[in-house]
């Protein structure tokens, strides 16, 4: 039986297609706007990515910070606030508690961040069932990236690509990840950290790409893998293989490449017996008492 994770990991290309068809221009973040782009776990890395690529578009200076990190005494034009669930307490916090103006992107119509910020995109199409997020995040950071105008139609296709491909065995076996990035895949690369180790309780670690050689490279070995999302810098694949460690890459767009790193958390999860729908310790929202 397929699990609501490998469901929705497969549903991403055609989420993907949804969000490009309807960019809610009127309620992101105008060009020329100060933003800072907050969220928690998975949307914290996809506002890390999204403030790299708005920067990189020239639509003006973009932070990322995860919600309870937030500098209150710095100013903004506009928060962009990210949550699949519209319920978690830091983000719901910070905005309670700021005068800026507010955008909010979550999956559920019926929670309280409807309320709380100023405006809202609901993408309740790519809402998931399991805990572990998958389809939502790209879904959001798809339709963030076709509002700065990007086109996605490549990244669609590499998307279908990595649904379909075949996983090589040694990254189903292998005992531990290094994910790497450069610019916008940075978030991406902790991203996929993340979810290895939400679904399959694996040992993963991800940096900057140019920073890995600075201190993490010493625990490449036989049997484990450095992934890159994206294009890897001069010699970083020959100084890993080194090593005996595996150097994964593709050509594929990052985002879609994600695809493909969730899809071997599910692989491993299952391998170890364990649910990749209903991750140990974790639950889809974190609400904090009072």
């Amino acid at each position: 039986m397929t699990s609501h994770t490998e469901a929705e990991i497969a549903s991403q290309p055609s989420c993907w297609r949804r969000a490009v068809a309807g960019v809610p221009a009127d309620a992101l973040p105008r060009p020329g706007e100060r933003v800072a782009v907050v969220g928690c776990g998975t949307s914290w890395f996809v506002a890390m990515a999204y403030a790299v690529l708005r920067e990189q578009a020239g639509h003006g200076e973009t932070d990322a910070f995860a919600a309870s990190e937030f500098p209150t005494g710095r100013r903004y034009d506009r928060i962009l606030a990210l949550s699949r669930s519209g319920t978690t307490t830091e983000v719901l916090d910070l905005l309670a508690k700021t005068s800026t103006r507010s955008t909010a992107i979550t999956a559920d119509p019926g929670t309280p961040i409807m309320s709380a910020a100023d405006e809202v995109v609901v993408l309740d199409y790519a809402d998931e069932r399991s805990v572990v997020q998958t389809r939502f995040a790209t879904t959001q950071l798809a339709m963030l990236r076709a509002g700065l105008g990007e086109d996605l139609t490549r990244a669609v296709a590499d998307a279908e690509e990595a649904v379909a491909a075949p996983l090589p065995a040694e990254l189903v076996d292998a005992e531990q990840f290094s994910f790497l990035g450069t610019g916008w895949s940075v978030g991406l690369a902790q991203e996929a950290a993340l979810k290895m180790r939400e679904a399959s309780r694996s040992w993963t670690e991800a940096y900057p790409a140019m920073e890995y050689r600075h201190g993490p490279i010493s625990i490449a070995a036989p049997g484990r893998v450095t992934w890159m999302l994206g294009a890897a810098p001069e010699g970083l694949r020959e100084q890993v293989e080194a090593t005996g460690a595996t150097f994964f890459e593709s050509t594929l767009d990052p985002m879609a490449e994600l695809i493909r790193t969730q899809r071997v958390a599910v692989a491993r999860a299952f391998a170890r017996g364990l649910d990749p729908d209903e991750p140990m310790h974790l639950t889809r929202s974190v609400i904090l008492s009072p």
